[in-house]
């Protein structure tokens, strides 16, 4: 059996004989009648209500690899595409390794075809492979050339660089396949071909990046002193600092670490003082790479925050919030925090514990 892998649109093989074995690759929808003519409305499995406006991925990366007789893996092909919005076409989720047929989803019009033609491959009739995928909205910078990839451990450690603007802006819009999200024991993205038999994958892809989802407010009665108005309670700035700068895992999102704080990372200013109309009250979400740390044989994802009320210059009061994670899950966190402030911020540090149980 000899096989190759070819991708209308893509760089490509062409073989001499085919039979197609079709993979497809989706991205989880809303209402995707609605949004037919409208701008792209859709969300990743996991993420909250439906109002969420994401981009159309335009760079898409897809790994092959196959497994050797002596079960180790090599790369089987690597194709780079750059879909338009036109390529992302509304349906539904079809037979395949996971248990949302029907649901609406976003598939890329060219599917990608696994070519067979009669003979044996390396020596064996039973032919096992993995595809792994990327899908972004911006052009990634990946830690080595997907083609020098060589064997599994490679792959699994692919990595992108996040330390651009372009890439913290557009966190929310890349979408990868966990290599450990399985399905009846196995990898969901694995596939096998015996003797006649052709299989089909139809691929969701996930978010590789964590939502930070944040509420505040100020307790009604310390909002207006009428005998002080100066006195009178309101938040006047908040900031997330040292988000996660550095290579992240495509396929393994839950296993970014950092042993010590990112003095070097990313800070996003959610509220400033000229922000009248967050003193009080207000919600703000981003999404950022999630890292974990150790602390007592337990993993936590940490977030940094500064929070200053009543214009103070001071360094404010410097919670880190903590959720607790499991590093096996193949999703990443959506992590929510809610400060009700009662009294004037204090200048300490402390830690906070988020359960979003």
């Amino acid at each position: 059996m000899v096989l190759a892998l070819v991708m209308a649109g893509c760089k490509k093989e062409e073989p001499s004989q085919v039979v197609s074995m079709p993979i497809s690759v989706c991205l989880s929808a809303d209402d995707v009648m609605s949004a037919r003519n409208a701008a792209p409305i859709r969300r990743a499995i996991g993420d909250p209500g439906t109002t969420e406006r994401f981009l159309f991925p335009h760079y898409l990366y897809i790994i092959v690899m196959r497994q050797k007789p002596d079960e180790s893996w090599e790369l089987w092909q690597s194709i780079e595409c750059t879909p338009t919005d036109e390529d992302w076409t509304p349906g539904r989720y079809e037979d395949g390794p996971l248990s949302y047929i029907g649901d609406s989803i976003y598939r890329y019009n060219d599917r990608f075809n696994l070519l067979l033609t009669n003979g044996t491959l390396i020596g064996r009739q039973e032919f096992v492979g993995r595809v792994f995928a990327v899908a972004s909205a911006v052009s990634l910078t990946f830690n080595q050339a997907l083609t020098s990839i060589a064997n599994m451990d490679q792959a699994l450690g692919l990595t992108f660089s996040t330390s651009t603007e372009t890439i913290q802006n557009n966190l929310q819009h890349i979408y990868s396949t966990p290599y450990n999200y399985e399905v009846g024991g196995k990898y969901y993205g694995e596939f096998s071909s015996v003797n006649e038999k052709v299989p089909q994958l139809n691929l969701l892809l996930y978010h590789v990046a964590a939502k930070v989802d944040i509420k505040w407010s100020v307790a009604e009665s310390l909002r207006i002193n009428k005998d002080h108005p100066e006195n009178a309670i309101r938040l006047t700035y908040m900031q997330a600092r040292n988000l996660f700068n550095g290579n992240a895992y495509c396929f393994k999102p839950m296993e970014n670490t950092n042993a010590t704080p990112l003095a070097s990372g990313y800070s996003r200013e959610i509220i400033t003082a000229g922000n009248e109309g967050l003193w009080w009250e207000g919600r703000y979400y981003f999404y950022t790479i999630p890292y974990t740390i150790e602390e007592e044989s337990e993993r936590y994802f940490p977030l940094q925050m500064v929070l200053k009320t009543n214009g103070s210059t001071s360094a404010g009061y410097r919670p880190t919030l903590k959720m607790k994670v499991d590093t096996s899950s193949p999703f990443v966190p959506w992590m929510r925090a809610n400060f009700r402030i009662t009294a004037p911020l204090t200048d300490k540090t402390e830690p906070m514990i988020i359960n979003n149980d």
